[in-house]
């Protein structure tokens, strides 16, 4: 009940109010959070100093306080996108070189468009079906509130976005057959089984990776774009798109991950406050066999895909 209340009478009566209106809002959180309130403080302090282990101390509190900032933005910007026009949301999402999508529909392919979360996804997720021609679908998991994931999703939608849960997508997308898609991953979350991730160095540490963009690119044998988006002004994107394959069965085992995820740690390491530090994305422990995993795992690719 308190959920259908906070979305009603708060969360969605705010989304109609002018976005300067929200920043101003959220001015004031910011500097509850670098004052009152830090939230996530030690996840945060923790990942950015594991992550530039270089930097002065000076340097990663800089980092922090950035991040606070452009978190606050996020928050205003994200409770803006569930009534955003689609005059608004063209204005503030822009594509740099749309001709890679231009060229892969032309060719008849379907695509996985993956990043991180690495500034404003929630408008992307909104406005990806006004940017390509492809269908518009997004994979992610459920949130623990049918309500706010029911009601989420259904805003998610307005533009095209066809919001699927991990888990289904598979007969999903073959329920979209007929159409060409553009899904939607952010690759950046902690995988839930570490035995079944790709370990690589991340930011300056091992990092469990999920496996799943490379899967379905070799299943389904969808083309795979890198994107970024690159914040232009204060709540203004330009989505820049890095073709890594056309055709994924083509490479080898683990090569997908490594590039979409070696194109977002340098992403990082340039800008590194728009980044979601407050997500905990080292939980999970290196396996002692770790080895014998990757030889596992590499032999029961090849068995599946490249024999």
């Amino acid at each position: 009940m308190f959920g259908k209340i906070g979305y009603y009478i708060f969360v969605l009566p705010l989304s109609y109010l002018p976005l300067v209106v929200l920043y101003l809002i959220t001015d004031i959180l910011y500097l509850f959070l670098i004052t009152i309130i830090p939230y996530r403080k030690k996840v945060i302090q923790t990942n950015i100093r594991n992550s530039f282990p270089n930097k002065s101390n000076k340097e990663q509190k800089r980092i922090k306080r950035r991040f606070y900032r452009h978190f606050t933005d996020l928050l205003a910007e994200g409770v803006k996108s569930l009534s955003i026009s689609e005059e608004a949301l063209r204005k503030r999402l822009i594509v740099a070189n749309p001709e890679i999508m231009n060229d892969l529909y032309s060719k008849q392919k379907n695509v996985i468009l993956v990043s991180g979360h690495y500034n404003n996804w929630e408008l992307l997720v909104a406005g990806q079906g006004l940017l390509f021609k492809h269908i518009p679908v997004g994979i992610g998991m459920p949130m623990t509130s049918t309500f706010w994931d029911k009601k989420i999703n259904e805003r998610r939608s307005r533009f095209g976005m066809k919001v699927v849960h991990s888990k289904n997508y598979k007969n999903e997308l073959k329920n979209l057959s007929d159409q060409l898609k553009a899904v939607l991953v952010l690759a950046d979350q902690s995988p839930g089984n570490s035995s079944k991730s790709y370990w690589m160095e991340f930011l300056n540490q091992p990092t469990a990776v999920l496996f799943g963009t490379e899967l379905m690119a070799h299943e389904m044998n969808y083309a795979v774009v890198f994107f970024i988006l690159n914040k232009t002004s204060r709540g203004k994107y330009q989505m820049k798109l890095s073709l890594i394959s056309e055709e994924p069965k083509k490479m080898g085992w683990g090569e997908i991950t490594r590039k979409h995820t070696e194109l977002l740690e340098q992403e990082i390491n340039t800008i590194p406050y728009y980044w979601l530090w407050s997500h905990k994305r080292w939980k999970r422990e290196v396996p002692d066999n770790l080895e014998v995993l990757k030889t596992e795992q590499r032999e029961r690719f090849n068995e599946k895909f490249h024999l």
